[in-house]
């Protein structure tokens, strides 16, 4: 059985996903290497096991969050459908039966703003912990003087956090924003669309994606 642990430590994976976070440091974007998608499968992973998902498929939720920036190893440009394609190939590879592949395929290929869908749990757990990955250790370039609006709105989060309420029927990303680095309207430039998704990811969880910055609601 193809475990994360198995994903985790394979070399080959390792090399793809520093070769991908190689290309987009030379294309100046924050940081997509071990900590952001360790983190992706983590969170994407507990989503499932807190609303009661069996375990095999919160282990396929922790697989697509450690393989789903792979693919911008090829491009940043349609990195979600490389990806899966370079998973797909992966997974084979290693002996994972058809209907699992299909399932961490279709997060990796769906977890795009651009052209994705939570197309099933997988896919909705893996858009909810990636959008919301949002912080300032992801922050390459520290010369405040030549920040971009991605680096002064990520430098600016000071906490984030996301919970499920006891209920299970909220999703709150909960996040600090020092306003002195970055105005909250900042977040919303080019964060909005990524929070539209997560909304409708949650949606389908059976969830309701709220926003909150600095203790005030915001979605």
């Amino acid at each position: 059985m193809v475990t994360f642990e198995t994903i985790r430590k394979n070399e080959t994976i390792r090399t793809y996903i520093v070769g991908a976070d190689q290309s987009l440091a030379a294309l100046g974007y924050t940081e997509h290497s071990f900590p952001h998608v360790t983190r992706v499968a983590t969170v994407a992973a507990d989503i499932l096991s807190q609303l009661g998902y069996d375990e095999r498929m919160i282990e396929l939720a922790k697989i697509a969050g450690f393989l789903h920036d792979i693919g911008n190893l090829v491009n940043r440009h349609n990195h979600s459908q490389s990806g899966a394609i370079m998973a797909f190939s992966l997974l084979f590879d290693m002996g994972m039966p058809a209907n699992e592949i299909g399932i961490v395929v279709s997060a990796i290929g769906n977890h795009d703003e651009g052209t994705g869908v939570a197309v099933n749990a997988v896919a909705a757990a893996l858009i909810l912990a990636d959008k919301t990955d949002v912080r300032r250790t992801r922050v390459r370039n520290r010369d405040m003087v030549s920040y971009d609006i991605h680096d002064r709105v990520n430098d600016s989060v000071t906490a984030s956090n996301l919970e499920i309420n006891a209920e299970k029927t909220e999703i709150l990303l909960s996040l600090s924003v020092d306003t002195a680095i970055s105005p909250v309207v900042d977040y919303f430039e080019i964060f909005l669309e990524r929070m539209i998704m997560c909304r409708k990811a949650a949606k389908t969880l059976g969830l309701v994606f709220r926003l909150q910055i600095n203790g005030q609601n915001m979605m």
